[in-house]
């Protein structure tokens, strides 16, 4: 298992919003200048569906992340299985002006771990970045 994470200075309610409406995940998930997130649905239940199109701005590589939520216990925890039968979850842990975010996965098969993790902890900066950065 991989686990990356982060301290995001925020109220718990902006991180979760942040986190899981689709108009801010096209805006933070990525792990560089090079990448975007064109496309995202995500159903936010047990049961439901979710997908992210992350693509290199050239066009020239892409892919798409997408799963099924297994739990959903809203500003705590996020669990999901990919499509490719791996688990991961996103724990939210609740610090009054901040919260700490821990992202656990498997790794696939196809890439190093090391370059997963560092992948995701991009990721994870992103989007802490364009938390704190955030005005309502």
């Amino acid at each position: 298992m991989i686990q990356v994470q982060n301290t995001i200075n925020a109220p718990i309610e902006k991180v979760w919003d942040l986190w899981t409406l689709p108009e801010h995940i096209m805006n933070w998930n990525n792990a560089s200048a090079h990448w975007h997130t064109p496309y995202v649905e995500n159903d936010l239940k047990a049961g439901g569906k979710f997908k992210f199109t992350m693509a290199l701005k050239d066009g020239s590589d892409g892919f798409d992340f997408e799963g099924v939520y297994t739990n959903v216990q809203k500003f705590s925890v996020i669990e999901y299985k990919l499509f490719d039968n791996r688990t991961a979850n996103v724990h939210f842990e609740n610090n009054g002006d901040h919260v700490k975010l821990t992202e656990t996965f498997e790794p696939t098969t196809e890439d190093s771990a090391a370059m997963e993790e560092q992948f995701c902890t991009a990721i994870i900066q992103n989007f802490k970045k364009y938390v704190e950065d955030f005005k309502e």
